[in-house]
């Protein structure tokens, strides 16, 4: 039998130590082939246009750009790629929003090398993997087996925080809320920041919730979908 293509994948991380540890893993296995390295979102949305790997392992936290934003932007221009997003610990609102933007998977940025390789042959087969611990606390939330924190009525929220908050659990990507409001995304996400800390409320996916319950939207699974 012919020996398969390796698999083109280009790894994502603003941490060059990181980066290179990566791609010296990939590049021992005949079953990858490193096509390109980023350092942030945007470097990735244009070398990925340019290289069209097959897979993207791309960090969650970086510079201008985050690896969640970028996944969506990334999905809306090759479809057909899969996005495996690397982080440092596992959270369910992460899990949500990069899900919802077409990741395909996460990956601890520490994970065994045995079970890192395994996790990108996953993802470029097709299969969505995620942390089965991260399953069950996702699944909890959205059950409602987990509690919200008790929060502030929605007059504690000034009017633009209120529109702020319709948009976003309205399934408003980050950029489009900015040119809404005529301002930067910086500031579009310090103002959800603020949001959760006035209502004492811990993560993005539970703020969907209180905006539905509080009237805001009408379906949480609108907000969830597109963020």
């Amino acid at each position: 039998m012919p020996t398969p293509e390796p698999i083109t994948v280009l790894v994502v991380d603003d941490h060059p130590i990181m980066r290179q540890g990566i791609c010296d893993l990939l590049n021992r296995s005949e079953r990858f082939s490193v096509v390109g390295e980023a350092a942030d979102g945007e470097e990735a949305l244009r070398m990925a246009a340019e290289l069209t790997p097959q897979v993207v392992i791309m960090d969650v936290i970086m510079p201008r750009t985050d690896g969640i934003e970028a996944c969506r932007e990334l999905m809306a221009i090759l479809p057909d790629i899969r996005v495996m997003m690397l982080t440092a610990a596992v959270q369910e609102d992460a899990v949500i929003d990069a899900i919802a933007a077409g990741a395909s998977g996460f990956v601890e940025k520490y994970a065994p090398p045995e079970e890192f390789i395994t996790a990108v042959s996953d993802v470029a087969a097709g299969r969505l993997r995620v942390p089965d611990e991260a399953v069950k606390r996702v699944f909890a939330m959205l059950r409602g087996e987990r509690p919200l924190e008790t929060v502030k009525p929605l007059e504690r929220l000034t009017a633009i925080e209120r529109e702020t908050l319709t948009y976003f659990a309205s399934g408003t990507p980050y950029g489009e809320i900015a040119r809404q409001r005529g301002i930067s995304v910086v500031t579009v996400r310090n103002t959800l920041y603020r949001i959760q800390d006035k209502l004492g409320i811990e993560t993005k996916p539970e703020l969907v919730i209180w905006a539905v319950r509080n009237g805001l939207v009408d379906d949480v699974v609108v907000g969830i979908d597109e963020q």
